[in-house]
């Protein structure tokens, strides 16, 4: 099937976005940490870093499950096939979202990312008050939000995260925009060319299925270290408000949720653009 002038135009804009996205040179900070995590790294041992990646890539399961059933993402779905039915009255399930035109599924899929960012925006706001509880649920907060934003783009561009090749894949993509952008591009065409050679049935996986790594754990290590920030400007009050880690706290974590947000976009409307094209959607 051959693209129209529209749906060229959004494969255009996406490799020009990689482009620009993959063209990272790590800055004097981003080295010095890059130095400085390596070498905590390697003081443990080979079986101690594996157990805990174990047990992260256990804890993600179990997030990804309890998310994907709960009742606000069962509400969030109705909410998706209401907004998909203005445009196309024939949709009944997150599949049929695969009907609409790539235009359509962008401007959905963006409001669902800008409610997204903006409920980050209050969590990282709220962590930055310096409160031990908000600051101790603050890591798994922003994995969690994170991840429900990927799984809401998906579910987007009709594919159900239900599905056990999907919600792989959803932890995949999660995995990859949650990388320092250096390790991106790497994890990305790793990824595109495990979807290429993906089995037709969705009930089975048959791929790797560990997601943390050495490299991924650079992410909640800088959490880690925010959270510190904000612990010691918690007593840095204007008018009995802590005005600076509210707002240190809210611009991080938003700014990591538009980071995760728009890499996980661009990778599935690549995906279904590139599906589109070989005539398998639509």
């Amino acid at each position: 099937m051959v693209w129209t002038d529209r749906e060229q135009k959004r494969m255009n804009a996406i490799i020009q976005w990689e482009e620009e996205h993959f063209t990272h040179h790590a800055t004097d900070v981003e080295r010095t940490f890059q130095k400085w995590y390596d070498y905590q790294l390697n003081q443990l041992e080979s079986p101690t870093k594996n157990r805990l990646y174990a047990v992260i890539d256990s804890a993600l399961f179990h997030m990804h499950s309890l998310i994907q059933n709960s009742q606000s993402q069962v509400d969030a779905s109705h909410r998706l096939l209401t907004d998909a039915r203005l445009f196309d009255p024939r949709i009944e399930q997150i599949q049929d979202m695969k009907n609409l035109s790539i235009d359509h599924l962008v401007y959905i899929a963006d409001q669902q990312i800008a409610r997204q960012r903006m409920v980050s925006f209050a969590q990282g706001g709220l962590a930055g008050t310096g409160s031990f509880l908000l600051l101790g649920l603050d890591i798994p907060a922003v994995l969690a939000i994170n991840l429900r934003t990927v799984q809401l783009i998906a579910m987007t561009y009709g594919y159900p995260v239900n599905y056990p090749s999907e919600m792989m894949i959803a932890l995949k993509v999660f995995h990859m925009a949650t990388l320092p952008k250096v390790l991106q591009e790497q994890a990305w065409k790793a990824l595109e060319e495990e979807i290429k050679h993906e089995q037709t049935h969705p009930y089975f996986y048959e791929g790797p299925e560990e997601i943390a790594d050495g490299n991924w754990l650079q992410g909640p290590m800088k959490q880690i270290i925010k959270g510190t920030v904000l612990m010691m400007l918690r007593k840095k009050v204007i008018q009995g408000i802590p005005l600076l880690g509210i707002a240190i706290g809210a611009g991080v974590n938003y700014r990591f949720a538009r980071t995760v947000s728009e890499t996980a976009h661009k990778f599935y409307q690549k995906r279904f653009l590139n599906e589109l094209e070989k005539g398998d959607v639509g």
